[in-house]
């Protein structure tokens, strides 16, 4: 896919992966809206690419609707889809103070997998509709975000694991459904990158969670993220898969 020209929607796109992605896209041409339940935030990065900031609610469907059409209205068709919204809200099933309440298993689950779920279903609807792009067969591509906790969830994870590999567990079946409408899905698990969620701990405990990858022995940069975003779209072969970015780290139990 040429990139240059082409609407994206960034989900998450008012910081962290998902402003890293925005900002990397416009730069290569795309037409970008950030979609953020921080309306600020998005509005922000969307002033500074020169593009479109809304709010959105990635677990409410109507409003993701509402949003993806006036995105759609202003740019057109998206056809590069990115979801980086996310939470990694820490929960034991079983803590100090009894069982994990039931609504906060949920929240996570419901904003991680079924917010993702809701922008996919919605996305390539509209995408199966319009033409395929520049007269080819192709007529866009979806980028979910994972984890590595999908496949090495530490203890206190359950629900982020549960969540992060539904997400990864759903990519082939959604990329095969789509294929006949030349519609690609791919999914990226990050290791450990410095999103403002990282940047909340001390300067020390950044660097000894960088120094237990094993190389680069370092915190991944957003725009490394965004970097393999890119490179998704562009490789047409690529397709249905998980790709883990993470500089080789596997998780420990703690």
């Amino acid at each position: 896919m040429n990139i240059d020209g082409v609407a994206a929607l960034v989900t998450g796109g008012g910081s962290g992966l998902g402003e890293a992605t925005a900002r990397r896209l416009a730069a290569a041409g795309a037409k970008v809206t950030c979609l953020d339940i921080n309306e600020e935030g998005a509005k922000s990065v969307a002033a500074d690419i020169g593009g479109l900031g809304l709010k959105c609610d990635v677990t409410d469907a109507a409003s993701a609707e509402a949003a993806i059409n006036e995105a759609g209205a202003a740019h057109g068709t998206g056809r590069i889809v990115v979801n980086c919204a996310g939470v990694g809200i820490p929960g034991k099933a079983v803590g100090k103070n009894g069982p994990l309440p039931l609504e906060a298993f949920a929240q996570v689950v419901n904003i991680n997998l079924i917010g993702t779920f809701n922008i996919v279903r919605l996305a390539a609807y509209a995408m199966q509709k319009d033409e395929p792009l520049n007269g080819g067969e192709e007529r866009g591509v979806i980028i979910n975000t994972a984890s590595v906790a999908a496949f090495d969830g530490q203890i206190g994870q359950p629900a982020y694991a549960a969540s992060k590999g539904g997400v990864a567990a759903m990519t082939l079946p959604l990329a095969r459904e789509f294929a006949q409408w030349g519609i690609r899905v791919l999914t990226i698990a990050p290791g450990l990158f410095l999103t403002p969620m990282m940047e909340t701990l001390p300067a020390e405990a950044q660097q000894s969670l960088g120094a237990s990858v094993p190389f680069p022995a370092r915190l991944g940069r957003p725009d490394e993220y965004a970097q393999l975003v890119q490179g998704m779209c562009e490789n047409a072969m690529l397709n249905g898969e998980t790709v883990r970015l993470d500089g080789s780290l596997r998780m420990a139990p703690r």
